[in-house]
C-alpha cells in the first residue's frame, strides 16, 4: 500500500526535473517531485549561477587595472571582501530558490522534501512515506568526483568552493576541465596565487585546440602557474596549511587551499536502483533510449544522470520534451542536439559551437579553416597584453559553417547569436554578405576571407 499515488513523480528538483514536472502538470497530470536539498539543483546552487557571479567578481580584479588606461584614478590598494561576495551570492541563490518553489506551487506540483529511494520498480520511499506513480523521472544530476590520492581528505571539491569561510592566498587546483579552469580564473582574479596541475599535455580536452593553446598562453601571461603532465601524488596538512606533492619530480607546493576538479559522476548510487530492474552504464549513468526511457518502461531519466551533454539548457529541453510526449501526445517532439553552444568563463572567456578542427580531421571531412588573432580595441588603451582569437570551419561542398570558436571579451554572448545562424544552416556566403557592426570584435566573423584548406595529408592516420 502506498501513502500517495501520482501520474508522474520526479526525483530531483533541478532545472530538468522542475521543467518536466511543471509542463506535465500543465497538461493535467497529477505530479509530485522530491528534493533532498535546495531547489534548483546544481546549476542554481553549486554550479552555473554562483560560478558566473564569482567569475564576475574576479573580472573586477582586471577591470580596475584596465581602467587606469582610460583615465580613471584607481587606488593601488583596492581591497576585496570575500565575505561580502559570499553573503551577496547567498542572498541571490536564496531568491532563486524561492522562485523555483513558487513555480512548482503555482503549477500545481506537490513538493516533497526528502531523499527518495526506490524500493521496487513501482515505489519510492521518502522518510518512511511510500510513493507510487504511473511514471517516474530520475533527474538527480551529478556530483564532483572525489580524488583518491593520499591525503585527499584535505582537498575541497567545487561544491565546497562556494562556501569558504575565508579567501585563500595560495591555491592549488587539480584538473583540466572547464570547472578547474574557471576556478583558476576566479581565485586568480581575486588576488590568489594559483597553480593548476593537469595530468594531460594541454587542458580543456574536447575543445578546439587553437582555443586551448590560446587560453593557455593568456593564463600564463596573466600569472596563473599552469603545469601540464603533472598531477597530485599526495597532500599533507600542518597548522592549517597544506603541502602538495606532485608527480613531477616529487616537487612540493605550499598552499592554503587544495581543490580537486577532476570531473563529475551521476548521483545514482543512493537511489536504491539495485531494488529495480533499471540498468546502469559502467560510469553510473542510467541507460536510456532516445525517448529517455530506461530498461524499465515507466522509469525515465534525463540530464546529467543519463546523457553526455552536462549542460543545464539540455536538461531543461529534455524535461520539457519528455513531458510533452508523455502527457500531451506530442510523440514526435525531439531535442536538437546539433550545434550546442557552450562557454568557459575564464579570462579571457571562450565559447564554441559546432565541430572542432580535430573532429573534422578525425571524420575526414573536407574543410576550410578561417582563423585570426588580434588585440581587442579595449586593450589598446588598457595596455593589457591579451589577444582575441577566432576560428570558422567551413565545409566547401555546401559552404556551410560547421564550426565556430572564439576566445576573447564577450565571447559567450557573441557565440550564442552565431549558434542560431548555424542552426538555420548559415553558409560562409551568408556571413560574407552580412554587414559588419563596427567597431566590434564580432564583426571579424563576417569579414574573414583568408583560409587554409585541410588536405589529404591532414587525414592520414
Amino acid at each position: 500500500m502506498s501513502d500517495k499515488h501520482f501520474d508522474y513523480f520526479v526525483i530531483g528538483a533541478g532545472s530538468g526535473g522542475v521543467r518536466s514536472a511543471r509542463i506535465a502538470a500543465g497538461h493535467g497530470a497529477k505530479v509530485g517531485i522530491a528534493e533532498a536539498s535546495k531547489l534548483g539543483g546544481t546549476c542554481v546552487n553549486l554550479g552555473c549561477v554562483p560560478k558566473k557571479l564569482m567569475a564576475y567578481g574576479a573580472d573586477y580584479g582586471y577591470h580596475f587595472d584596465d581602467a587606469r588606461g582610460f583615465g580613471w584614478d584607481v587606488p593601488k590598494d583596492v581591497s576585496f571582501s570575500w565575505a561580502k561576495l559570499i553573503e551577496n551570492k547567498n542572498a541571490e541563490i536564496d531568491r532563486l530558490n524561492s522562485i523555483y518553489g513558487s513555480l512548482l506551487e503555482n503549477s500545481g506540483v506537490e513538493l516533497i522534501n526528502g531523499h527518495a529511494k526506490f524500493i521496487d520498480n513501482n515505489t519510492v520511499e521518502i522518510d518512511g512515506q511510500k510513493i507510487t506513480a504511473d511514471k517516474f523521472l530520475i533527474a538527480v544530476g551529478g556530483r564532483p568526483r572525489a580524488p583518491e590520492f593520499e591525503g585527499a581528505e584535505h582537498c575541497i571539491v567545487s561544491d565546497d568552493a562556494f562556501f569558504l569561510d575565508k579567501f585563500p592566498e595560495r591555491v592549488v587546483i587539480q584538473g583540466g576541465g572547464y570547472i578547474a579552469v574557471e576556478f583558476a580564473h576566479i581565485f586568480h582574479g581575486m588576488g590568489a596565487h594559483v597553480t593548476l596541475l593537469y595530468r594531460g599535455s594541454l587542458f580543456l580536452r574536447g575543445f578546439d585546440e587553437t582555443m586551448r593553446v590560446a587560453l593557455s598562453d593568456e593564463m600564463k601571461k596573466a600569472g596563473v602557474d599552469l603545469r601540464y603532465n603533472c598531477d597530485i601524488s599526495s597532500v599533507s596538512e600542518k597548522d592549517g596549511a597544506f603541502t602538495v606533492c606532485t608527480t613531477q619530480d616529487d616537487e612540493e607546493i605550499e598552499a592554503d587551499l587544495v581543490m580537486s576538479a577532476i570531473g563529475r559522476v551521476p548521483v545514482t548510487d543512493t537511489l536504491g536502483l539495485e531494488n529495480t530492474d533499471v540498468k546502469l552504464a559502467d560510469n553510473g549513468q542510467v541507460i536510456v533510449n532516445d525517448q529517455y526511457e530506461s530498461s524499465v518502461g515507466h522509469i525515465y531519466a534525463l540530464g546529467d544522470v543519463a546523457n553526455d551533454f552536462p549542460l543545464t539548457p539540455v536538461a531543461i529541453q529534455e524535461g520539457h520534451v519528455l513531458a510533452d510526449r508523455l502527457f500531451d501526445g506530442q510523440k514526435d517532439r525531439k531535442v536538437n542536439y546539433e550545434n550546442i553552444a557552450t562557454a568557459i568563463f575564464s579570462a579571457p572567456p571562450c565559447a564554441t559551437v559546432g565541430m572542432t578542427e580535430d573532429e573534422v580531421i578525425a571524420k575526414k571531412i573536407k574543410a576550410r579553416i578561417y582563423d585570426g588573432s588580434f588585440t581587442p580595441m579595449k586593450h589598446r588603451l588598457s595596455g593589457r597584453d591579451e589577444k582575441t582569437v577566432m576560428k570558422l570551419i567551413v565545409e566547401p561542398d555546401t559552404d556551410k559553417v560547421i564550426g565556430l570558436h572564439m576566445m576573447g571579451l564577450d565571447a559567450p554572448e557573441i557565440v550564442q547569436g552565431f549558434a542560431v545562424a548555424m542552426n538555420c544552416g548559415a553558409t560562409k556566403a551568408d556571413f560574407d554578405r552580412t554587414m559588419a557592426m563596427h567597431p566590434t570584435a564580432a564583426e571579424e566573423f563576417v569579414t574573414m576571407r583568408s583560409f587554409r584548406e585541410l588536405s589529404d595529408i591532414d587525414f592520414e592516420d
